[in-house]
């Protein structure tokens, strides 16, 4: 990671094809270039965590992991895609340049040190259902293994049913432990398990988004599809990719404020 550069990663929850892909990481790293960020795009080359068996898990593996390495390649940029057990670590990490630990598998301590110890970028989701001060733990995990590469994401935590909330203190407890703390503002709005897929409340993303910039972030995480509505997964919380320059402008611009 860059010192000092805000961070931006964002892309597609799922690699669905090469097309959409390539459409998604051109335009994105179009808007990225305008702004002093360093950006990571993202993509999850399959889904293990849904809501219904009838869910879109992905393309296949490999496939899916080639396209990535493809997108990287073509566009000079890093990717992170998601991984849910060691078996997994070994595969990706051939692939992609940072590993992220999905929120549900943030205590999981097998699959920390595996990630860490590919030396690659590690980016640990906080769990829905961890503190804050919980991710120092996690964070631990993986800096055990000789890798400081870390970066931690807040992505709401159960609020009741169907339903997150976001504490913005808890990107400052975060922020203590000297990792770079990320807002996830695509996830933090979504309402779990509703229906076939999991719901949403999109229309919050900017807001919340420049909320958590003005109380203190290293870097804003969200997922972007062209056509949302016929996204094949969290079609009910991906921003519009045609929103997203007007999103990291305004966060870009907040974090610049406060850091003057």
């Amino acid at each position: 990671m860059k010192d000092n550069k805000f961070i931006i990663i964002a892309g597609p929850c799922v690699v669905e094809s090469s097309e959409m892909l390539d459409e998604t990481a051109s335009y994105l790293k179009g808007i990225c270039s305008k702004y002093d960020v360093e950006f990571f795009f993202k993509s999850s080359y399959k889904k293990a965590n849904r809501t219904s068996n009838s869910s879109f898990t992905g393309i296949g593996d490999e496939k899916a992991l080639g396209l990535l390495a493809d997108i990287g390649q073509r566009y000079n940029l890093p990717v992170l895609t998601d991984v849910h057990s060691v078996a997994e670590v070994e595969l990706a990490s051939e692939y992609v340049d940072a590993l992220q630990i999905p929120a549900f598998l943030a205590r999981q301590t097998e699959l920390l040190r595996a990630a860490g110890n590919t030396g690659k970028i590690v980016n640990i989701k906080k769990g829905q259902f961890m503190a804050p001060a919980d991710m120092r733990k996690a964070a631990e995990k993986v800096l055990a293994t000789g890798n400081s590469n870390i970066m931690l994401t807040e992505r709401g935590t159960f609020f009741g049913y169907n339903d997150l909330v976001v504490d913005f203190r808890s990107l400052l407890i975060m922020r203590q432990y000297g990792y770079p703390v990320i807002y996830d503002a695509t996830h933090s709005l979504q309402q779990p398990s509703i229906g076939e897929q999991s719901g949403g409340l999109p229309q919050f993303i900017p807001a919340l988004a420049r909320g958590a910039a003005a109380v203190g972030i290293d870097g804003l995480f969200f997922e972007t599809h062209p056509d949302p509505p016929r996204a094949k997964s969290d079609s009910a919380t991906q921003l519009p990719l045609d929103k997203a320059e007007d999103l990291i402008r305004s966060v870009v611009e907040i974090n610049g404020m406060i850091n003057q």
